[in-house]
């Protein structure tokens, strides 16, 4: 992979990852397009430990009372801190539990299937209408039950072309959790997956040929920058009540997708 490429598909990866459109969608599809020789799983999970250095920089003072609501003497002032990292580990459940199963290999084999990627981001558009379509946005703040909610629809957002942002903030303003708050436990729930994930592909690592390492550490940063960007934008989006704009993008990005790889792509 040449240094072009790799930046490239680092913009796509930081602008893709946090904005309800699909990072892994996007990825495959821009490869694709590019035609770049596929670089399998571990470019990506490369790719995406840019955007958790993004998602841990702007959170870092949420972050940080965690750290301090576990150290002793266990202070009442971060009570709130210590059930959000309860939250936080009930919503990592569902997409670990998938991610040591058998379906993760049938979920994977999608990433040689763009037309399929393609449908997937139209399914992804679809969802992201669901909270207008019931009449159902949340106003409260993160409970149990829009973590388990939320949980769920990470693990869903293992298929590439489903947006992770996407998927779990919809599913946290249906199970009651208000928009916001909904995104903000989103970008932080993405910070113990994106690490398990990086820590499973570790092995891998040292496959990696020498010529192309500096373009992966370009691609990197590229998506540590854009990544920031892509945070900024969406909570400003949510705020503005503009979240369904990124629906209307990815049933247009998805169904082109579709018909350019089932009938004029390669």
């Amino acid at each position: 992979m040449d240094l072009f490429n790799a930046i490239i598909l680092g913009l796509v990866q930081g602008l893709t990852e946090f904005l309800p459109v699909s990072s892994s969608g996007h990825l495959v599809l821009t490869q694709k397009i590019l035609g770049v020789d596929d670089q399998g799983v571990t470019f990506e999970i490369i790719l995406h430990f840019g955007t958790l250095l993004s998602v841990v920089i702007y959170f870092w003072k949420p972050l940080w009372r965690m750290v301090l609501a576990v150290l002793p003497p266990f202070k009442a002032e971060y009570a709130k801190d210590r059930k959000m990292i309860l939250y936080l580990t009930i919503a990592s459940v569902p997409a670990a539990v998938l991610g040591f199963s058998p379906a993760k290999a049938a979920f994977e084999s999608v990433y040689d299937k763009p037309a399929i990627v393609g449908l997937l981001l139209c399914v992804t558009g679809l969802l992201l209408f669901l909270p207008r379509l019931l009449a159902k946005r949340g106003t409260g703040e993160m409970s149990v039950k829009s973590a388990v909610a939320m949980g769920l629809g990470q693990a869903f957002a293992i298929l590439p072309g489903v947006s992770r942002s996407g998927s779990t903030i919809v599913t946290g303003m249906v199970a009651g959790a208000k928009s916001s708050a909904a995104a903000e436990f989103s970008f932080l729930m993405a910070i113990p997956a994106i690490a398990a994930a990086t820590v499973l592909e570790v092995k891998h690592l040292g496959a990696i040929e020498s010529e192309v390492l500096t373009s992966y550490l370009v691609g990197v940063v590229v998506a540590f920058v854009s990544g920031l960007i892509a945070i900024y934008t969406v909570l400003a989006a949510i705020r503005r009540g503009k979240f369904e704009y990124f629906g209307i993008y990815c049933l247009v990005a998805g169904l082109a997708a579709f018909l350019y790889f089932t009938y004029g792509g390669a």
